[in-house]
């Protein structure tokens, strides 16, 4: 008896691949009244988005070509600020090299206090914090979001800047002899005081953030390394901060775009003035954003078209710092939460 003849052969296999519940479901959705409604909307929604954008930018290019046509000064590294050219015979005289170092500096200045502590809190927050105490804090970081910058800028103004007298005199004693925390006295009004308040309100969104990513690492991960006989400090080196890196450079540089732009807050407690000062803790300097505040009212046409050069600038600045922020989100696709 042939036993390759008896042997059943198998039933021929079908390469076709089986159709997917979801997709079906998808195929008659997109049928649907609803479906194409919200997807006209949702399209809509984002060409508005980007239209009012295109708008605002050439809004603020048409003003700055005007401004620059007269200025007899160089836009960028000119350190006065004269669009009536008081000083200059009528001749308009103007640059933005004070308003970028000001502006830079108090931001990095609240990058370098609220990054830290920002990642302490929500490492405590995710990792550390019984639920029951876990909560309430973050719902008070939640609320620190909310407060509007115009309280932040009256409580530095009256509470924060009056006592920082102590601590500037430290700095002096210490670290004057660097020349960048050189204190000579007098009002505390300065690009650290702004630097300080700036930490405190930018404090809430560089700690959700990083509170976000830090509860989305996978399980597995920090279950290995404590079966490995790893310390909880060990855990958070060895995977909670390599896994969320990304997310803390992103959320430090969502809190940049928030302190570059900060206005009311920085006007109320910044003693201005068109000078670049090789200290940080004496008066002087200025930002973008208070510089035109405190200016708008006041100024001619040609002023005004002086100020919004300006923010032509702020808001490219603003920008790039937003747009490196995605791609560094962009760039790691374990950030979206996915703990498979």
């Amino acid at each position: 008896m042939d036993i390759a003849s008896s042997t059943t052969s198998p039933p021929p296999v079908d390469d076709a691949k089986p159709a997917d519940p979801v997709d079906k479901a998808a195929a008659r959705g997109a049928t649907r009244p609803g479906d194409k409604i919200f997807l006209g909307f949702s399209r809509g929604s984002g060409i508005a988005l980007l239209a009012i954008m295109a708008a605002i930018a050439v809004f603020l290019t048409y003003r700055t070509t005007l401004a620059l046509a007269d200025n007899t000064g160089n836009f960028l590294t000119t350190f006065e600020w004269d669009p009536a050219g008081a000083s200059t015979g009528g001749k308009p005289y103007f640059g933005i090299a004070v308003l970028v170092f000001g502006t830079v500096v108090s931001s990095l200045i609240a990058l370098v206090i609220a990054v830290p502590v920002a990642i302490g809190i929500a490492l405590f927050i995710s990792h550390y914090a019984p639920r029951k105490l876990a909560t309430p804090i973050a719902y008070v970081i939640d609320l620190l979001a909310a407060v509007p910058s115009i309280v932040y800028g009256l409580w530095g103004a009256l509470v924060v800047a009056p006592n920082l007298t102590g601590l500037y005199s430290w700095l002096d004693d210490y670290f004057g002899w660097t020349g960048i925390f050189e204190y000579n006295g007098g009002a505390p009004r300065s690009l650290m005081t702004v630097g300080i308040l700036l930490a405190i309100m930018i404090l809430p969104i560089i700690t959700n953030v990083s509170r976000e990513v830090f509860l989305q690492v996978p399980k597995m991960h920090e279950e290995a390394a404590l079966a490995l006989g790893a310390t909880r400090w060990e855990v958070i080196r060895m995977s909670v901060l390599p896994f969320g890196r990304s997310g803390i450079i992103s959320a430090s540089m969502l809190g940049l775009g928030r302190a570059l732009g900060e206005t009311i807050a920085v006007a109320t407690v910044l003693s201005p003035s068109f000078l670049i000062n090789a200290s940080v803790l004496d008066y002087g300097g200025g930002t973008f954003a208070q510089n035109i505040a405190s200016k708008f009212n006041e100024a001619s046409e040609y002023g005004q078209d002086a100020l919004i050069a300006s923010g032509l600038i702020l808001f490219i600045i603003t920008l790039l710092v937003n747009g490196a922020a995605r791609l560094i989100i962009a760039r790691r696709k374990e950030y979206s939460g996915a703990n498979a």
